[in-house]
């Protein structure tokens, strides 16, 4: 069952922003998970539930409880090349971590929440060692059972874990993403990543989408000559919104 927390935060916390400026991450989570008796905490962070191509990616890392890499925060607060630069401190620095990723075949066949699920078992299962307690960035616990799961809205700006999670899974997606380009050069995927941009929409509108697409998502109804393709949603998932 998730512990979520929600908790106001006390002034100096790694959630206190009274001076105007992004918390930075610490061990305050991870460390109530270890006073409680876990010894191994694993962070986990998600990239790509919103984009119209491409996989869902997660990532689950442990840390050591050193220092992390100076200005390591959530990846949305990083610029490109600063979060590359990042992501390559934290291969080294972590103690642990692995990627797991669902494809958009099976978001479509599964829908979002156990396409999810599935990604970060995946992740957590590539883990040298299996984590007894996980920190889950967000309110919704789509874990679940046998994980022992502690959820925490934008922990990626609070846990050092989680923070370290969502650099990893942002690069490596932004990777593979730009990976295609070559051979999908119209669609704009080195600099959207498979997200709504007006070159994205542009290139569906005209070639369609490609195999690299989530066929059951709404985003197929706006382009006349492609809404025929489009699959229907799986039961109970469904799709989340986009827009």
């Amino acid at each position: 069952m998730a512990e979520t927390s929600s908790t106001p935060a006390a002034p100096g916390s790694a959630t206190a922003v009274a001076d105007g400026r992004d918390p930075v991450p610490t061990y305050e989570l991870e460390r109530e998970l270890q006073d409680g008796g876990s010894t191994c905490v694993a962070g986990v962070d998600e990239v790509g539930r919103g984009a119209w191509a491409g996989p869902v990616v997660v990532c689950a890392a442990v840390t050591d409880g050193t220092e992390p890499p100076e200005g390591l925060t959530d990846s949305k607060k990083l610029t490109p090349q600063r979060r590359t630069g990042m992501a390559g401190h934290l291969r080294e620095w972590v103690g642990d971590h692995a990627i797991g990723s669902a494809e958009p075949a099976e978001i479509d066949a599964l829908g979002m929440t156990r396409a999810l699920r599935l990604a970060a078992n995946r992740a957590l299962e590539g883990l040298s060692r299996t984590p007894d307690a996980v920190i889950l960035d967000g309110k919704h616990d789509y874990l679940g059972a046998p994980w022992r799961v502690r959820t925490r809205i934008q922990a990626d700006l609070s846990s050092v874990a989680v923070a370290a999670a969502s650099v990893l899974a942002k690069v490596h997606r932004d990777s593979f993403m730009a990976g295609l380009h070559p051979e999908y050069p119209d669609y704009g995927f080195d600099t959207c990543v498979g997200y709504p941009s007006p070159i994205h929409r542009a290139a569906l509108a005209e070639h369609g989408p490609t195999s690299y697409h989530r066929m059951t998502w709404s985003y197929l109804d706006g382009l006349p000559k492609w809404r025929h393709l489009r699959k229907a949603r799986p039961e109970p998932d469904g799709q989340i919104p986009l827009l």
